[in-house]
């Protein structure tokens, strides 16, 4: 049913953009009734300064902070590193410091596939797909010259473009030529780069072809940009045998099952947007590219693979593209990603890729042997209880009393934790 005390309020706000955020917020606060409380939290920036939030984003009123919290035991190509991890998802962050703890002996081995960043110049309409195809990569240095003049900064830095690749696609409007720009950006993420020099060839690959030139974006398939992560679990500092078995079992349904694939992935990327996320990178880029990932035999599958080693150990990996900057928007501009790169200790792209792959791997075995295991509730719930608590109303001591009621009785609920609460404070 129609909230009636809506109906007659408009969104067309005139000169909305043009406003402070606290006009904007003054303005919502009246359409939505807000409350002088949820004004007062909305106003209250946190640690992010009004005027810079305004920059980053569009009709900037308030900001959303997510608590940052540190990944210990992590060790990475023989160096030991505190993983900053902004989240809200309880559990997250504990998984991958116990999978670690597990593993610190011999740690995580990394290695990166480079930073190449493809952009895409579509061009239909083409009478001689196959023959443009051939006239485009003749005008490989033209192409190069006049990427390369797009951005002398990042050639100055060892970037540029390094290759060129043409495609012929049949779609469901009639053949396609799809020209690829294979892009170094060195230590960018490297979207606006690459989206420019798109741009500056479009005219020239439409003369080229014969036809016209539509799309010309970068691709977040960064498949030429790929972070790998390797580690051995000993077979009995997890268990045992039964709990390696468990844990090959659950990889290989993952492996067979779009339906379980989805949600191991999922896994994995909670540990990997919390790091993308504190370090001030694009997380919908960086899923949109590990998903595709997944998908790129036809079927969607496992990120990671599970194996028992010569020895019986358990044995585990992770590749994914990981398109992951130091320098450029948020990266470089929010405070709280400038510090968590230090905490990280990251001083290029590809060793921030690396670290990222290793929580990945980490996150994935924790979730893959609780599953095996006691199963994924008992220590998510554990920690899950906390909040139950405070949604309850529980305060101070008393969010800790209540949560241990509600573990103990595997009854963490809410109508159950506002029970425990009267009771506590009834004496």
């Amino acid at each position: 049913m129609q909230d009636t005390t809506r109906a007659n309020r408009t969104s067309r706000i005139a000169g909305f953009h043009k406003k402070t955020p606290r006009e904007r917020l003054d303005l919502v606060a009246a359409f939505a009734d807000l409350s002088e409380s949820e004004v007062a939290h909305l106003a209250e920036f946190g640690n992010l300064a009004p005027d810079l939030a305004d920059r980053l984003i569009e009709n900037v009123v308030g900001t959303m902070n997510v608590p940052v919290g540190i990944a210990t035991n992590m060790r990475i190509d023989g160096e030991d590193v505190l993983i900053p991890m902004a989240t809200e998802e309880s559990s997250v962050v504990a998984a991958v410091c116990n999978a670690a703890r597990q593993v610190y002996e011999d740690g995580f081995t990394t290695s990166v596939s480079g930073n190449l960043m493809i952009a895409q110049v579509q061009a239909v309409g083409v009478s001689d797909p196959h023959a443009a195809r051939l006239r485009i990569l003749e005008q490989r240095e033209v192409l190069r010259a006049l990427c390369d003049a797009c951005d002398p900064v990042l050639v100055r830095l060892g970037g540029g473009l390094r290759d060129v690749e043409v495609r012929v696609l049949d779609s469901l409007s009639g053949p396609m030529v799809v020209t690829h720009l294979i892009v170094d950006t060195r230590d960018a993420m490297g979207a606006n780069a690459v989206n420019t020099m798109a741009e500056a060839v479009a005219p020239h690959i439409a003369g080229w072809s014969g036809g016209r030139v539509y799309l010309r974006i970068l691709s977040n398939l960064a498949d030429r940009r790929l972070a790998r992560a390797h580690a051995v679990w000993r077979t009995d500092a997890i268990g045992g045998p039964e709990v390696r078995d468990g844990i090959i079992s659950a990889y290989h349904l993952a492996e067979a099952d779009p339906y379980r694939a989805a949600t191991h992935n999922k896994g994995i990327m909670n540990g990997i947007d919390a790091v993308v996320l504190a370090t001030g990178n694009d997380t919908r880029a960086i899923e949109a590219g590990a998903h595709a990932y997944a998908a790129r035999s036809g079927r969607y599958t496992s990120l990671t693979r599970y194996e028992v080693t010569a020895s019986g150990d358990l044995s585990a990996s992770i590749e994914l593209p990981l398109a992951v900057g130091l320098v450029g928007g948020a990266t470089k501009l929010h405070p709280t990603a400038q510090a968590c790169l230090k905490i990280l200790g990251a001083t290029t792209a590809e060793r921030l890729a690396r670290i990222i792959a290793a929580v990945g791997l980490a996150q994935n075995f924790s979730a893959l042997k609780a599953l095996a295991t006691t199963g994924i509730q008992k220590g998510h719930m554990a920690l899950h209880a906390q909040n139950i608590a405070m949604m309850a109303g529980a305060v101070g001591e008393e969010i800790e009393a209540v949560a241990r009621v509600l573990v103990e009785g595997h009854r963490v609920r809410l109508d159950v934790a506002q029970e425990v609460l009267a009771g506590i404070r009834r004496g």
